[in-house]
């Protein structure tokens, strides 16, 4: 029953995109100029000096609506998860191949490459964190909305899980427009940025695989009866309790320097919104784990020790210098 469920999910999967697809294509293929004579000249010429609009109306499409309909059909949203890490490059695409893109060759080259591994990157670990299973199950935070919501969360739902990430995805995607509209020559500011990406790219990546190994490693402990360790203070989580945020961080930020040293500084805004939404992310995390009575004690005195997102050295609980630590 699973391995049929995880199919026919894995197939919806690979063609809820393709309306959308098959739309931008036909528009590439027909649009020839803004004053062709086709019968669908109008609608080519909307889409040829409208790229940002067009992008938004086909995720609004595409996206909110189909996922969202699919979503409420399987009492699920779950495919919203894996599509974060996907969108980002079908945008970068997108914007690279549209007929009014305007760059330089390499920095784009640079960016669609760092988005490709950014992507490969994220997409392993939510698969890897699922045990390989198309949507095994919803993000935790739809699931306690639902409760909350009640027989009203079907329609809450549009707004909550699918308008929100369209805002959020859009506009953190926006240093990739900008580097599809300016075309200057390469800058020092190009290599700090790919700097910043990959630093970014490299935190996260193994931030997110210690806290798979130590969730792994919790769990044969209970199959053992053993006690299981409350929380993950090594590695990069010695230095901060979200090392994985910080690296995801580092990566839209790095993206917004390209923006920034192209003129098109404005596109962070889409960087700072995440910011301060993963802020709140993160006192949601840190108050479910608080409610864990075999974790509440360990992870109090974590959160005295230890830096939220930034990587810093250890502090005593009193604010003295520790030397056990």
């Amino acid at each position: 029953m699973s391995s049929c469920r995880n199919l026919k999910n894995a197939v919806i999967a690979f063609l809820v995109p393709l309306p959308s697809i098959f739309f931008y294509l036909s528009f590439l293929n027909h649009y020839d100029s803004p004053n062709s004579s086709s019968p669908w000249s109008s609608l080519w010429s909307w889409c040829y000096y409208h790229p940002l609009v067009l992008a938004n109306t086909l995720f609004f499409l595409n996206v909110n609506v189909l996922f969202w309909v699919i979503g409420v059909i399987q009492s699920s949203h779950w495919m919203i998860d894996p599509y974060w890490t996907v969108i980002p490059v079908m945008l970068v695409h997108y914007y690279a191949t549209h007929p009014l893109a305007n760059y330089d060759l390499w920095r784009s080259r640079i960016v669609v490459l760092l988005t490709w591994v950014w992507s490969v990157r994220l997409t392993h670990n939510y698969f890897r964190r699922e045990g390989w299973q198309w949507g095994a199950r919803e993000d935790w935070r739809f699931t306690e909305m639902s409760e909350q919501y009640g027989k009203q969360w079907w329609w809450i739902s549009f707004f909550a899980v699918y308008v929100s990430q369209q805002m959020f995805l859009i506009a953190l995607s926006l240093p990739l427009y900008a580097v599809h509209t300016v075309n200057q020559p390469l800058s020092m500011w190009d290599l700090v940025a790919t700097a910043v990406c990959l630093c970014g790219i490299v935190i996260a990546y193994f931030s997110d695989t210690q806290l798979y190994e130590f969730v792994n490693r919790n769990n044969k402990l209970k199959e053992l009866g053993k006690p299981v360790a409350p929380v993950l203070d090594s590695g990069l989580w010695y230095y901060c309790r979200h090392p994985n945020y910080f690296g995801e961080q580092l990566w839209w930020w790095g993206l917004a320097v390209f923006a920034w040293n192209l003129g098109l500084g404005w596109t962070f805004i889409g960087a700072l919104v995440n910011t301060m939404c993963l802020a709140y992310v993160t006192k949601l995390v840190e108050d479910r784990m608080l409610k864990k009575e075999s974790r509440a004690k360990a992870f109090r005195l974590y959160q005295k020790t230890t830096s939220v997102w930034i990587p810093w050295f250890k502090s005593s609980p009193s604010g003295v210098k520790n030397k056990n630590v």
